[in-house]
């Protein structure tokens, strides 16, 4: 386990007074392994939940997938600072793959409620990798093999975080800023597949925003699958108080993993 500064010197798009803030990852290898998941937790884009890290990694760990927990840009910080991040850190992983011993083709994200509305952010916004031998990391495309969206926030229209929207984008948004932000919008052919879990009894975040994912990713026939569990507050992370029931959005998780080469 290992802490890892994604960005070289200040990163970008740093909110005024916050510029020596520097997002992290925190490397989870597990022995063997050739695929990776960075975990993204959540926390309304105004904190990270601790339980939606470190757990979720070794977690990971246990079914042979190695993991970097990332510990991006959060308020007062404001977009694009938290996308900026996520993309660093998929190029980071990516440009570094020989080092943990994975195909750089096998590089997904997991994000738990605003950390999955930046992983399907990441997923449906991407960069290529520039030409600039000066920053190898750069060189490195952003665009996810595969993403996992956990009782995720995904429009910042209806149904979705009030809390998150405003600490991301700021009380005035624009109607652009906030379709742009809206990841059901921004759906494509190309956008990578996902597993998507949700509760229905999840008061916080709305079901509403994972049905909206898929019905997008069915309209561009994006490969995905969708569960919806009764049982289950928002932010239950893996869900060990409901083993027998919603707990077993993992076993699925895993089974699709498998389905996808990880």
């Amino acid at each position: 386990m290992s802490k890892l500064f994604i960005w070289p010197g200040q990163p970008p798009y740093a909110a005024e007074g916050y510029e020596a803030d520097r997002p992290t990852l925190r490397a989870y290898p597990a022995e063997g392994a050739k695929s990776a998941v960075i975990v993204c937790p959540g926390g309304g884009y105004c904190h990270l939940a601790d339980h939606e890290g470190e757990p979720v990694a070794k977690w990971l760990n246990e079914a042979g997938i190695s993991a970097f927990v990332l510990k991006y840009r959060i308020f007062p910080h404001r977009e694009p600072a938290p996308l900026a991040d996520a993309r660093r850190a998929i190029q980071y992983v990516r440009a570094h793959a020989q080092e943990y011993g994975i195909d750089k083709n096998r590089i997904a994200m997991l994000g738990f409620s605003a950390g999955g509305h930046l992983t399907a952010n990441a997923g449906t916004s991407w960069v290529p990798g520039e030409e600039d031998p000066k920053d190898p990391v750069a060189s490195e495309s952003s665009k996810l093999d595969a993403m996992i969206l956990c009782y995720p926030v995904i429009t910042m229209e209806d149904y979705g975080h009030f809390g998150s929207r405003e600490a991301l984008l700021g009380k005035a948004a624009s109607s652009d800023l906030i379709q742009k932000y809206s990841n059901e919008k921004q759906v494509c052919k190309e956008t990578p597949p996902a597993f998507i879990w949700h509760t229905y009894e999840d008061e916080a975040v709305p079901v509403q925003n994972s049905l909206a994912m898929s019905m997008a990713l069915s309209e561009s026939r994006v490969p995905h699958e969708l569960h919806v569990f009764e049982e289950g507050r928002h932010g239950i992370g893996l869900a060990e108080e409901f083993e027998e029931t919603t707990g077993k959005w993992k076993e699925l998780c895993i089974t699709w993993l498998r389905k996808q080469g990880w």
